[in-house]
């Protein structure tokens, strides 16, 4: 088991994806929350953004931009990461120099190992901050 504390926010369009990879991260010790829009991933910032220890944002969804979404989250909770995820290339070095060292991106498809992995990473950085 990872670190059980710890609660993912998991943004897609595409259920399968959102199913499968919450199933798996929830098998690693992790909480799980998924949202399928921009707007719902927002609203559940929103009623408890310092909860949320990492967001896995999808850069391509209708609604609020990627930038825009992973903005207002990072504002909402200073120990946020954001993991953003596009099989396109996406610039994120605005949020990149809004947050240094809170957000990163992972290239679709990965794989559950390196979705965990960047997670792992992500959070263990996220520790070493406090």
């Amino acid at each position: 088991m990872e670190n059980t504390a710890s609660r993912i926010l998991l943004v897609d369009d595409e259920p399968a994806l959102l199913k499968m990879v919450s199933a798996y991260l929830g098998r690693l010790g992790y909480a799980v929350t998924t949202a399928n829009t921009t707007d719902k991933a927002w609203a559940e910032m929103e009623a408890s953004p310092a909860s949320i220890s990492v967001a896995v944002l999808d850069a391509t969804m209708q609604g609020l931009s990627m930038t825009e979404l992973a903005t207002r989250m990072l504002k909402a909770n200073a120990s946020l990461r954001v993991l953003t995820a596009s099989g396109y290339p996406v610039d994120i070095t605005a949020l990149e120099a809004a947050a240094p060292g809170r957000v990163e991106f992972l290239h679709k498809p990965f794989t559950p190992e390196m979705l965990a992995a960047a997670i792992r990473r992500m959070l263990a950085a996220q520790e070493e901050s406090l």
